[in-house]
């Protein structure tokens, strides 16, 4: 049972502890627990995790620098974790004062008067996490205070008096984790504000120069990019933050698919009805990683994992849209389908000069394709590398089928067996796709015969067209004759 009163307090044993002391002495026994504390978190295991338990075994506030996109303000809000369950404050007091080391007027006041009898309330660790997002118009008051003279009229004080004073957001995050997001929007003469807080436990409100030893846990985080665009962290505010972790993006396509599939919301009717194999998911993430090293997109922007979060969500509403159209019960993602996800790139990618020429759209359409043609290279022979007279080639009967006049339609909205029906009319199609199928691949086996027809387009080996209900391939040379 928690003790109720200061007295039982002292009694229990309790002795007050740091809150960056609490975070190591937590990070120690699940360390040698084998305990996870960062659940969720995917790809960082043996780079920015190791970083983020020095730190804060070193005791250091933290600045988790990287690109959005990269679990920056997950990881600040899951050290939720490593606090104790619950703390004891002098009930009431506005700074979640510790009942054996009172910080604020109103506490030690208390305790001075009641002594023993002082109450004790009891903290949950959930409670003690603050969150702010910088933003221009952040001011002093926002953060450390101000004179407040409603609380000077009502208790009939002078503005000489301290208990004038109403506290902004870090002295009422005493005892707890203080994050700061997007750190290099605060305005520089804000960021000063920080410096005593941050080491010396000062802090000046209105002339009122205030001793107030706050123990707080300070986690920042910042996108490398705003040092030059939106702001920058001024010199002496990067000096006093002891730590500065560098976070990235998945290293590979499975990593990010995990990622993916955690974060990605879906309907229960859609979870149970619509099958994303997992070729076509990694399909899916490869379209981020090839945004990543694409020149038409900003680099220095980033690429968020919310791209292919947003992509998977769309993927399956568009196969889901499909199953109601035609009445069918389950349904499974084809290449086509990507056409669908066009509008979760188009909004999540920042193009550079060339880029903004081609448009989004068209270079939303260029990195599926580009995704599509690595992924079929992992399968299948790569036609530019056939050389004529060396072998036989592996598409000839495929381009045949097409340049005797003949076309393939694939409306969005088509009924699976139809779909199935028009491929097979491919001559060629199945016989490739079978020569590199696994006997556990076989029920994908259309899936990979549209991927190669998708794949030969991207090779301008066939012209592929968007068509307002679908995509239509033909013959390159088709147009000119």
């Amino acid at each position: 049972m928690r003790a109720a009163t200061l007295g039982e307090l002292k009694a229990s044993g309790y002795q007050p502890l740091s809150i960056r002391d609490e975070l190591r002495k937590n990070l120690r026994a699940n360390l040698q627990e084998g305990k996870p504390f960062m659940d969720g978190v995917l790809g960082f295991e043996h780079t920015v995790i190791p970083d983020l338990e020095r730190a804060i075994l070193s005791r250091h506030h933290i600045l988790f620098l990287g690109l959005r996109g990269q679990a920056k303000t997950r990881m600040a809000r899951l050290l939720v974790n490593l606090l104790d369950e619950y703390i004891p404050m002098v009930a009431g007091a506005e700074l979640n004062d510790d009942p054996l080391a009172p910080l604020s007027r109103q506490a030690r006041d208390m305790v001075k008067e009641m002594g023993d009898k002082t109450p004790v309330s009891w903290l949950h660790r959930s409670e003690r996490y603050v969150e702010k997002l910088a933003t221009p118009d952040v001011t002093i008051a926002d953060l450390i205070g101000d004179v407040d003279p409603i609380k000077a009229a009502n208790l009939k004080l002078p503005y000489a008096d301290e208990r004038v004073i109403h506290f902004g957001l870090i002295p009422r995050a005493h005892r707890c984790l203080f994050v700061i997001n997007e750190l290099p929007d605060l305005q520089p003469r804000i960021q000063v504000a920080l410096f005593n807080i941050l080491q010396e436990g000062d802090v000046q409100i209105r002339g009122f120069k205030i001793r107030l030893p706050l123990d707080i846990a300070f986690v920042f985080t910042a996108n490398p990019e705003d040092y030059t665009h939106r702001g920058s962290i001024i010199t002496p505010l990067k000096d006093r933050i002891q730590s500065q972790i560098l976070t990235h993006y998945p290293k590979s396509a499975e990593t990010a698919l995990k990622i993916t599939r955690s974060e990605a919301r879906l309907a229960r009717e859609q979870a149970d009805s619509v099958v994303i194999p997992d070729f076509v998911a990694l399909l899916l993430e490869e379209i981020a990683f090839q945004a990543r090293a694409s020149e038409l997109v900003d680099s220095k922007s980033g690429v968020s994992a919310r791209l292919s979060i947003s992509a998977y969500e769309n993927l399956v509403s568009t196969v889901e849209r499909r199953m109601l159209l035609n009445h069918e019960t389950q349904g499974m993602a084809r290449i086509g389908d990507f056409w669908g996800v066009i509008p979760a790139i188009t909004g999540k990618i920042e193009l550079v000069y060339e880029g903004e020429q081609e448009g989004p759209q068209a270079v939303a359409i260029s990195l599926l394709g580009a995704a599509v043609k690595q992924f079929f290279l992992q399968r299948f022979p790569n036609p530019d590398a056939l050389r004529k007279g060396d072998e036989k080639d592996p598409y000839g009967t495929i381009k045949a089928f097409f340049s005797d006049a003949k076309s393939l339609e694939l409306p969005l909205d088509l009924p699976q067996s139809e779909y199935q029906r028009r491929l097979e009319k491919v001559a060629g199609l199945g016989k490739i796709v079978d020569s590199v199928l696994s006997s556990k691949e076989a029920p994908y086996k259309w899936l990979f015969m549209e991927l190669v027809v998708h794949a030969l387009a991207e090779c301008n080996l066939l012209s592929r067209e968007s068509i307002e209900i679908g995509i239509f391939f033909k013959d390159p040379l088709s147009d000119i004759f």
